[in-house]
């Protein structure tokens, strides 16, 4: 079995993330989604999410795209990688992950076969969170 993983934050759950996780699902056969923790979206983006944790967790699970939804870590963002061993990572075309710096992490734990993908945008201009909020707020 083909393990997919992805991560992201997820606030406001819309088309852009809807069409993320089709496009990750097709490079796999289970697809686990890791939606980051409240206190690291204040510290990443600094701003606290506009829905909690098990909002977002809750909102990708009735999607229903996914197999597995899980919250990342609290002190390791590659906690989750090294735990689920995953066939394929794949980003969103705006996720800012050094892909070197996770190719050499995913190579130390002996991961050096999973294969990191870069998925395409869904209509940016319209379908991004930090669009949408400035919408709704």
């Amino acid at each position: 079995m083909r393990k997919v993983l992805v991560f992201g934050t997820f606030d406001i759950f819309h088309e852009g993330h809807w069409d993320f996780l089709k496009q990750a699902r097709k490079y796999g056969d289970f697809l686990r989604v890791v939606v980051a923790r409240d206190i690291t979206v204040l510290n990443v983006k600094g701003h606290q999410p506009r829905y909690a944790e098990q909002e977002r967790v809750l909102a990708i699970k009735k999607s229903g795209l996914a197999d597995e939804v899980v919250l990342g870590g609290l002190n390791d963002r590659y906690e989750v990688v090294r735990q689920y061993k995953p066939d394929v990572i794949c980003l969103g075309y705006d996720q800012k992950q050094n892909v070197s710096e996770l190719r050499r992490k995913l190579d130390e734990t002996g991961l050096d076969r999973t294969r990191i993908i870069k998925l395409k945008a869904y209509k940016p201009e319209k379908f991004k969170s930090s669009i949408l909020r400035k919408n709704i707020a």
